[in-house]
């Protein structure tokens, strides 16, 4: 926090060395002046309307005394602000009303932590575009000014509480907009709505190389894309006020998200919050034309729904190039049903997890042998084939144990249909060996790297009292999901016998899902690391391109969703049994 300077010197600069008065506060001052709407209270809390100031003395500020403040008030008929104010970057609240302001700076935008601004009683004529981009703003008071025309930035402050206007010589059309009930809602949404859209186009994400591909062994290159693409019924202004209503259509959405699946032309697509009319009426179709086949679910609710009601859940899809693969089974994990199996009288489970109608899909598929390049040995060898996975775990931060616990689940499924699948189409695998079996999950795990969903994954287990099971009785249900079984031992620890590893490691994106509240990375890509290798990845959007374009969070305009795409190459080892005429195959690792 910035500390205040010697009352003297900040007066001096914060009025630009003309007379005036400057003062720091302890509360923030509500006006009745002004057209308010709702929001939620726990976002911001207007205090009551009387200011308490506290002016240190030089003795204590000789002896050390220490200040702390974000509010303040400059007043005294100022005409023009020092550049020094704009340096207070750590004020929440700043009085400016009762002044001869004619102008005020686009600088102004550098107080990004402001929630409160009066600038009422002044003679100003214009306001800056910049102010658009104080997205903090819960209060912007105007009134008693000599406004004409606002900037249509105005529409980006989507948290805004309070605008006041009164006493300006605006046009009818706003005053009609803004003096109907909810005017002000309804007024900044316009704004919205009509403001031009720059730049043009989004910058292109780059491509990342990790490795080339091996020269001495078969080997088969295929690409694969996951994307949470925020199915029509989430898209609402509640959620994403900082996006034009226009741009969260569907109708225009559904142009981007299938112009970013078309772009990418992955040879796996893993999709989440596909909305069942949509995967129906759009993906299948748009997707088939393109040579893919898919596999689609929706969450387990769709069950009890009616028929015009199902249509608007949304689940989990996979699709695959025909020419380059064959569908050999497909599965539905649900995890509410496999919560009830496993309870064991645990209220935790049956309370928290079994409430959940989240769902994963699973395809395995053969690998059609032409990938390998025309090897001559690939003749008379078995099938290859690869497991793909596509999961969309719940969303609250505040159930981190039900997270964990799907993951569990749908690993444990996971084991299950390989070990099935092995026994039937490989019969050179060694028994109950899930890893004999190449498996690719991709997921929307709504968990940051640090959380113990990720740890199981990357690790093969976490402890029983991890810190993301809250403390909940679980233990005796969660070895049925240990790679050991209810009856092993368990060493303190659930563990699982896949050996994965995330294909984006070391930061190569800082976020997969960027909204205002948010930004992190929630969505992964796991691969079966001892029979896969990871060749490249599709890098990040420019982060400093979306800081100089003032995008504070997706969907916008230019991004169909609140979720970046991750696409990845992998290169896949040739399975073929430990002899052939006689002669040992090298191991690649």
């Amino acid at each position: 926090m910035v500390k205040p300077k010697m009352l003297p010197d900040l007066l001096r600069e914060a009025v630009g060395g003309r007379q005036g008065h400057v003062r720091d506060s302890v509360s923030p001052l509500g006006s009745g002046c002004e057209n308010s709407i709702g929001m939620p209270k726990e976002k911001y809390d207007p205090k009551d309307l009387h200011r308490i100031y506290a002016i240190m003395s030089l003795e204590e500020a000789a002896n050390g005394k220490k200040t702390h403040w974000a509010e303040l008030e400059i007043s005294g008929k100022v005409r023009s602000l020092s550049t020094s104010l704009w340096s207070l970057t750590h004020l929440t609240v700043l009085h400016l009303k009762d002044n001869n302001l004619a102008r005020i700076p686009p600088d102004i935008a550098k107080l990004h932590n402001l929630a409160y601004l009066d600038l009422s009683s002044n003679k100003l004529r214009s306001l800056p575009a910049e102010l658009g981009n104080m997205v903090s703003l819960r209060e912007l008071l105007l009134n008693n000014n000599l406004l004409r025309v606002l900037p249509y930035e105005l529409g980006r402050l989507f948290q805004l509480q309070t605008l006041g206007l009164k006493g300006n010589p605006l046009s009818q059309d706003i005053l009609n907009l803004y003096q109907e009930p909810d005017g002000t809602r309804k007024l900044l949404n316009y704004m919205l709505d009509n403001l031009a859209v720059h730049p043009e186009q989004l910058p292109q994400r780059p491509w990342i190389t990790l490795k080339e591909r091996d020269q001495v062994l078969p080997t088969a290159l295929f690409t694969i894309m996951c994307y949470n693409v925020l199915c029509d019924k989430y898209a609402t202004r509640q959620l994403y006020g900082y996006c034009p209503s226009w741009a969260l259509n569907w109708e225009y959405r559904k142009k981007g998200i299938m112009e970013e699946i078309v772009n990418c032309d992955a040879d796996i697509l893993s999709l989440q919050e596909v909305e069942t009319e949509q995967y129906f009426n759009l993906f299948l179709p748009e997707l088939k034309q393109r040579g893919y086949d898919g596999f689609f679910c929706p969450k387990s609710r769709a069950k009890l729904m009616s028929e015009q009601e199902r249509k608007h859940v949304d689940g989990c899809a996979i699709f695959f190039k025909t020419e380059k693969f064959a569908l050999v089974q497909k599965h539905t994990v649900e995890f509410n049903q496999l919560a009830m199996a496993n309870s064991d009288g645990s209220e935790a489970m049956l309370n928290r997890v079994m409430t959940k109608d989240n769902i994963g899909v699973a395809v395995l598929l053969e690998v059609h042998k032409d990938l390998f390049g025309g090897v001559k040995t690939l003749q008379g060898t078995e099938k290859q084939l690869i497991l793909v996975a596509n999961a969309h775990m719940h969303w609250d931060p505040e159930y981190s144990d039900v997270k964990l616990i799907q993951t569990m689940m749908i690993i444990s499924e996971l084991k299950t249909i390989l070990e099935k699948s092995a026994a039937s189409l490989r019969p050179s695998c060694p028994s109950a060996d899930p890893n004999c079996i190449p498996l690719v999950l991709c997921a929307d795990l709504n968990s940051l790297p640090d959380s113990g969903v990720v740890e199981y994954l990357s690790t093969g287990g976490v402890a029983q009292n991890h810190k993301d099971f809250k403390e909940l009785r679980y233990n005796e249900c969660l070895m049925n999901f240990s790679c050991n079984g209810k009856n092993g031992t368990s060493d303190g620890r659930i563990t699982h016998d896949f050996q994965l590893k995330s294909a984006y490691e070391n930061n190569l994106m800082p976020y997969t899902n960027y909204t205002f509240d948010f930004k992190g990375v929630i969505d992964y890509i796991f691969y079966s690391k001892t029979l896969m290798n990871v060749l490249g990845v599709l890098g990040p959007l420019d982060p400093q391109w979306l800081v100089d374009n003032s995008i504070t969070g997706c969907p916008h305009p230019h991004i169909p969703s609140d979720h970046f795409s991750l696409l990845i190459q992998l290169e896949l080892q040739l399975s073929l049994p430990p002899l052939m005429n006689g002669v040992h195959l090298p191991s690649r690792r």
